[in-house]
């Protein structure tokens, strides 16, 4: 067997293929529509530096007022397509509730290696929090949350030893959603996705987070779409169940009659994940 009780490559690919029925270019044409008529509705200060490099920027769309809590969000596309443009439309329903909301850019595998995505999402939220006067909000106030790849990454900044590697509080991150994440690695690298990911078997030891002590005493709620395949449903419960082993306050769902893309949906102004996120604040 190459993973569990999967044989063969293509029995790997089907169970991790989230396009299944959906027509991407429409798709991505239709989150890019969204995502510039948000940032034509609010007031964004885009392309934010958080990093050294071109790729580590972040959109940031400003709730009213001074002092609003952030909400930093990890986009998906496998660690290896799209960035934060296309994903600016899941701002407006946390800003319309008192949040400003940074949509957070990475650089993408194989242009650089797997862990370097992991470094950049660290980095994105250590900027956030040792910079957040300047970008107008309380960045005591902070939460994450990520999709698919993003949820990934959303995941391994709780594995990460923020005092020890950072000099920042251990409590910095008040609350995490991930969405549709993938948190066991040891597929991937027997699937279509290897010649672009490149993963090591190091990589999937040091950055799988169901691998990982939780290191980060935030509320954490795992979620992924009841129409996904069994495998995103199985690396949620099977995540939920590590996080639980480890004393961490833990909630997973599917939720009824949302796949891998519907289900970001819920991040429209009164939906279901802009309540989970305000609530992570106290709003």
């Amino acid at each position: 067997m190459l993973y569990r009780d999967f044989a063969t490559q293509e029995a790997i690919d089907r169970e991790y293929d989230p396009m299944r029925g959906r027509d991407p270019a429409m798709l991505l044409a239709d989150w890019q529509a969204r995502s510039e008529a948000v940032r034509k509705r609010l007031r964004v200060s885009q392309d934010v530096a958080y990093g050294p490099t071109l790729a580590e920027r972040m959109d940031v769309y400003h709730a009213e007022g001074e002092g609003a809590p952030l909400h930093l969000f990890f986009h998906g596309g496998y660690w290896r397509s799209l960035g934060h443009r296309e994903f600016g439309f899941v701002a407006e329903g946390l800003v319309a509730a008192g949040i400003s909301v940074a949509v957070v850019n990475y650089a993408l595998c194989p242009k650089v290696a797997f862990g370097e995505l992991v470094r950049q999402a660290r980095a994105a939220v250590a900027w956030s929090y040792r910079n957040g006067a300047s970008l107008g909000v309380d960045a005591s106030r902070l939460s994450v949350s990520g999709h698919s790849a993003g949820g990934h990454l959303a995941a391994m900044l709780l594995a990460t030893d923020w005092t020890e590697e950072y000099g920042l509080p251990a409590e910095m991150i008040k609350g995490a959603l991930c969405i549709s994440g993938l948190y066991d690695l040891r597929p991937f690298p027997w699937s279509w996705l290897q010649p672009k990911l490149q993963l090591t078997g190091r990589d999937v030891n040091d950055y799988s987070p169901l691998f990982l002590p939780c290191r980060v005493p935030a509320a954490v709620q795992l979620v992924a779409g009841e129409e996904e395949s069994t495998e995103f449903a199985r690396q949620l419960h099977a995540h939920a169940e590590h996080l639980e082993a480890h004393g961490v306050a833990v909630s997973h769902e599917l939720t009824p009659g949302d796949d891998h893309f519907s289900i970001l949906d819920h991040y429209a102004p009164g939906g279901r994940f802009v309540q989970r996120i305000a609530a992570f604040h106290g709003l």
